[in-house]
């Protein structure tokens, strides 16, 4: 039986490293002879902000306003993410499966993906209504040529026997799509759609912090102009949380059906 989570090694190295980086971060702020650092919120201003009920800056987890920020980021990224997995997942197969579409898309991809998320934003804003879709699609953009090109590798790492087994015991095309391209390139997908969500978190916080309203892009812009330094740290790290969260969902569900599948071929114990 495997031990409990709480006792493996890797938890605990973990937890070291956090440590590690939180101590750098107390003595680049207290001890080094800097006035740059030393402007900065020390750890233990930036805890005792994020869990006062009566935080000095008006932002901590008692505060409504924390909550709404951080609804409204989770809302765009994972509509962000449903797009890119609904286009792009599609898109990198027809890529990979077929030459001549290949020939017309991959010219495309690769002219438009090296674009910046922040390039995108004033197109963005002029082509929809609202700055709401602006900042979304701004945030779709990135997680879907992520999504994309991971499929697209993922379909090509395929053995080209495993194609010809299949056509030659007469399977059609829908069936080779089913039973060769999909479960073989699942482990790609899944790699880049970890990718495109951690991708989808950095863009839209660009994207909040120059036409948005709400949001921890914004959250963490606002403070910045008004000279609020704990608060920045807090929606700081309130983004790496979440973008661990579900980078973490997402290789969990991933996990998961790629052991269904290994159990439907039997293969697998």
């Amino acid at each position: 039986m495997e031990a409990s989570w709480w006792k493996s090694s890797k938890f605990w190295l973990m937890w070291v490293g956090y440590i590690i980086a939180v101590a750098a971060w107390y003595a680049s702020v207290k001890w080094l002879p800097l006035d740059s650092f030393n402007r900065l919120p020390d750890p233990w201003s930036v805890i005792t902000e994020w869990f006062s009920p009566e935080p000095v800056y008006g932002v901590s987890i008692f505060t409504p306003i924390y909550y709404q920020h951080i609804f409204y980021s989770v809302y765009r990224a994972t509509a962000s993410f449903v797009l890119a997995v609904v286009l792009g997942v599609p898109l990198g197969i027809l890529m990979a499966w077929s030459p001549k579409f290949d020939a017309y898309a991959s010219a495309l991809v690769g002219l438009l993906r090296p674009i910046p998320p922040l390039a995108w934003i004033p197109l963005a804003i002029l082509m929809f209504p609202g700055i709401e879709l602006a900042v979304i699609y701004v945030t779709f953009l990135v997680a879907f040529f992520a999504t994309v090109m991971n499929t697209y590798v993922g379909v090509k790492s395929i053995d080209p026997d495993y194609f010809r087994a299949a056509l030659s015991l007469g399977s059609k095309p829908r069936d080779i799509l089913r039973h060769v391209i999909i479960p073989g390139a699942l482990p790609n997908i899944f790699t880049g759609l970890q990718i495109a969500m951690g991708a989808a978190w950095f863009s839209l916080a660009a994207g909040e912090m120059i036409a948005a309203q709400y949001g921890l892009g914004f959250m963490i812009f606002e403070s910045y102009n008004l000279i609020q330094f704990p608060t920045i740290v807090i929606g700081m790290a309130t983004l790496g949380i979440a973008g661990f969260m579900s980078s973490a969902i997402i290789r969990v569900v991933g996990n998961k059906l790629m052991r269904w599948r290994v159990q439907s071929f039997g293969i697998g114990g």
